[in-house]
């Protein structure tokens, strides 16, 4: 979270400073970092500040995030407004114990323990892989590495690429996961920054940040799971891709063991230019993102193609899947 401090100057945020809100653990610091750093070349004149801070899920760690309840758990104590910039690689990444150095998921021996804390992964990779055991994981990058190097419990884990990227540990990394072996989360591997709604100084600042692939690509992917009613309680995954003008996204729904699934693909055009429109349309939100740099009817594109998909699922059933799913998981 972004916001202005007390004024220095007069003109625009000139000589402010501005707080920065992010968590506590050592991967949200470094990604906060590295937007600060962007800013401060952007904007040499002010000065900021970074307010570290904990949120649910952090305090939160003896217990599976699917049954916490929340669907902001890292960031409702950040949330205003958001805005999505530059994206690292979406997909999922396995971490190997070091006994299994070299191996894949597929050669791992029978009854080997997956250490996962999300239902989505869980769900898809039960499927792929039926002689994998998986088991919920909760921690902090460094926890559950820990816990995987230092005991025998774990065969491996999966993880965000994204994060043992920007930690510096992509060393770690023995198998990335394809789309076609395991959809993604909706955003994951983007960097967002939330903004105090109406805050028309630090939009203009962080508007500079934006990249317009990853803006349409979580447009689509949040407007599908808001469609859906997904959260963390649901195994709901997506996959996005910007090519030609045109934005494709694949969308799917899981019961928790992976038996039962719908998954299809739907695409739309976003070539529009890009048009000034002063006046007040200039803060439109789509599904919580302001993007003042990526044309309009892109986004309205965008959001319409996540909304479909979703509806095309509903229609062919996914609501019973995901209801039955949120039921059993909630019996656990």
């Amino acid at each position: 979270m972004a916001e202005p401090g007390p004024a220095a100057g007069e003109n625009g945020v000139g000589g402010r400073a501005v707080r920065v809100g992010t968590r506590r653990s050592q991967l949200a610091r470094i990604q906060t970092d590295s937007v600060v750093e962007m800013l401060r070349e952007l904007h040499p004149d002010l000065h900021f500040e970074i307010v570290a801070m904990s949120t649910t899920g952090d305090k939160i760690l003896d217990t599976a995030l699917s049954k916490i309840g929340e669907k902001s758990l890292f960031t409702k104590e950040l949330e205003n407004a958001l805005e999505r910039n530059e994206r690292e690689s979406p997909l999922d990444a396995v971490v190997f114990h070091p006994k299994n150095c070299g191996k894949t998921l597929g050669l791992l021996p029978e009854k080997s323990v997956i250490g996962t804390s999300s239902l989505r992964r869980a769900a898809q990779l039960k499927k792929k892989f039926p002689h994998l055991e998986f088991r919920d994981i909760r921690g902090n990058l460094n926890t559950r590495l820990k816990k995987l190097d230092e005991k025998d419990e774990f065969s491996a884990i999966i993880l965000a690429a994204a994060g043992l990227k920007r930690m510096g540990w992509e060393n770690r990394i023995g198998q990335l996961l394809s789309p076609e072996d395991c959809l993604y989360a909706v955003g994951q591997g983007a960097l967002a920054v939330e903004v105090r709604a109406k805050d028309q100084e630090i939009l203009n600042m962080v508007s500079a940040l934006h990249d317009g692939e990853t803006v349409l690509c979580c447009i689509a992917e949040r407007a599908f799971m808001k469609r859906l009613e997904g959260g963390c309680s649901v195994p709901v995954a997506v996959s996005s891709m910007l090519k030609d003008g045109q934005l494709y996204l694949t969308g799917a729904v899981y019961s928790l063991d992976g038996s039962d699934s719908l998954k299809e693909t739907m695409q739309t055009s976003v070539n529009y230019p890009q048009q000034n429109e002063d006046g007040p349309n200039d803060d439109v939100q789509h599904v919580g993102i302001t993007a003042r740099n990526v044309a309009g009817q892109a986004q309205e594109a965008a959001e319409n193609l996540g909304v479909e998909l979703a509806s095309l699922l509903l229609s062919k059933g996914a609501k019973h899947i995901l209801s039955v799913a949120r039921q059993l998981n909630d019996a656990c």
